[in-house]
């Protein structure tokens, strides 16, 4: 049985996005948003600014009937309630923008996934060092429970 390999040179490769471009796919959304933290929101209808704060993404989520949630500086992300999200740079500041019809949300960053990464590094060496000096401790009471008993 032969293999036509036309069709393999008919494929397009996947896009490749850095720092400024559009991501239509709700996984690529996802996978960008869900590790933002603390972030500035803008919220746009018509061209004109209606809100603006700082807030902390708690939850980033793809379901067509669930409603994205800005309140309390907390924000909610749902993926399904935008067209596509916009990956813009200005001034050496990427922010990203999620578009739906006359209305976008600007999220901007105020955290670095950098600084993030390298704090869940050192949290978790600490949480290893704790846990291995309790297990530690653990066993130095077993071995003296057991010279009380030998004796």
């Amino acid at each position: 049985m032969s293999h036509d390999h036309s069709f393999d040179n008919l494929r397009v490769p996947a896009p490749c996005i850095v720092d400024t471009g559009i991501l239509v796919n709700k996984q690529d959304m996802h996978r960008l948003l869900c590790d933002l933290g603390r972030v500035r929101y803008s919220y746009f209808q018509d061209g004109k600014l209606t809100n603006e704060d700082e807030g902390f993404v708690m939850e980033v989520f793809a379901d067509p009937v669930r409603t994205t949630i800005v309140a309390n500086h907390a924000l909610y992300l749902n993926v399904c309630s935008f067209d596509y999200l916009e990956l813009k740079q200005e001034g050496g500041q990427v922010h990203f923008e999620l578009n739906q019809e006359n209305r976008y949300l600007r999220l901007t960053p105020l955290t670095n996934p950098l600084q993030e990464q390298s704090q869940r590094t050192l949290d978790a060496a600490t949480l290893e060092a704790v846990v291995t000096e309790v297990l530690s401790a653990g066993w130095d009471m077993r071995f003296d429970d057991e010279e009380h008993f030998s004796s």
